[in-house]
């Protein structure tokens, strides 16, 4: 998460690629944004932890992906700064090695995600620049290179970079230019890559789903099908295939912030201009939108307040009143507060809200 004026965050999004249409901006359904609880009060049940970063041997832990509330994969250096370690490793200290690189190389491991079975993770350096899939069963044993045919990767820092469906690995790859997008995908026991060709500039989203914000269209790979976006007004949109996040702009400044199903139906405004989209998955297991609220201070401390609306209650849930980052994936939301020597890490399970 990163903590943008309203302005500024109108530009990068649009910059970035998100639908931007004139017109007249209506909301079909009415305004639920108004009710507000704690994380405690509504969701009483939910699993939650605090996390130290501390390595046993000293070093700061970095975590790229939580499993659970207390259990994660991420990067730390070994003491003598020579090599970083990827690692799974879980609040009570346990620890387990998946990878070692020379830290002169500056490794890279862009993309972290799981299975049931299985840990996968895209890795690149200075030696390596092309990005390699690894996987590692999560039962243990040693990690092994899945492939190095990943062609030129795209990434855009959601969830769904890397999808794992029918036994394969997915993920997006450009051939050159923004005219065709390659969709790849390789058996989790190893082979042959898969190119599929699709014309456009596509992302990944929710197997079998891709996302054009540029020509503000959904595709079905399964069944060859597009979606297209309904909107309205000056505004940007960024859609999964359950739900979009629509900003609503309005000279040049952000208005406000709305939720819509992709055909424009069940649309409601969630938020006000003073509130930014903390992170760039829409509407997390179709059910919550995590937002950042920045306070007067902001632009001084770099933190904000962690909301997230709940689509299920109409309810606007405060999590943190002031962190430095948020991320999410696979149900699982963390951020972090403190300075780089105070730093501790939060988590809140969303499958058990």
């Amino acid at each position: 998460m990163r903590l943008l004026p309203a302005a500024s965050l109108v530009v990068a999004l649009a910059a970035a690629g998100g639908l931007l249409v004139a017109g007249p901006a209506e909301i079909a359904g009415p305004e639920q944004a108004a009710t507000r609880v704690s994380a405690a009060t509504a969701w009483p049940s939910a699993k939650r932890a605090e996390y130290r970063p501390a390595m046993p041997d000293g070093p700061l832990f970095t975590p790229l992906l939580f499993l659970d509330p207390v259990t994660a994969v991420g990067t730390a250096p070994t003491p003598d700064a020579e090599t970083v370690r990827l690692l799974v490793r879980d609040a009570s200290g346990g620890q387990r090695l998946l990878r070692r690189v020379p830290l002169e190389r500056n490794p890279q491991f862009e993309v972290v995600t799981a299975t049931a079975d299985h840990l996968l993770w895209t890795e690149s350096s200075d030696e390596q620049p092309r990005v390699r899939i690894w996987i590692a069963d999560r039962s243990g044993g040693e990690a092994r290179l899945l492939t190095a045919d990943t062609g030129n990767t795209i990434f855009y820092g959601t969830s769904h970079d890397l999808v794992v469906s029918d036994g394969r690995v997915h993920w997006a790859a450009a051939p050159g230019g923004d005219q065709t997008t390659e969709i790849r995908s390789v058996p989790l026991t190893g082979g042959q890559v898969q190119v599929r060709s699709e014309p456009g500039k596509w992302a990944m989203s929710a197997w079998p789903w891709l996302v054009d914000e540029r020509e503000g269209r959904l595709r079905n790979l399964a069944t060859g099908r597009d979606t297209t976006v309904a909107t309205s007004g000056p505004e940007t949109v960024s859609c999964g295939p359950a739900w979009c996040r629509v900003l609503v702009i309005t000279t040049d400044t952000l208005a406000r912030i709305d939720l819509m199903r992709p055909d424009g139906s069940a649309r409601r405004r969630i938020a006000g201009g003073d509130v930014q989209a903390a992170v760039a998955d829409v509407a997390v297991l179709d059910r919550f939108e995590i937002l950042a609220e920045p306070g007067p201070d902001a632009d001084v401390t770099g933190t904000a307040a962690l909301v997230v609306y709940d689509v299920a209650s109409g309810r606007t849930v405060e999590v943190a009143p002031a962190v430095d980052g948020a991320f999410t994936q696979g149900g699982m939301l963390w951020w972090s507060t403190g300075d780089d020597e105070t730093i501790t890490w939060h988590t809140l399970d969303l499958r058990t809200a």
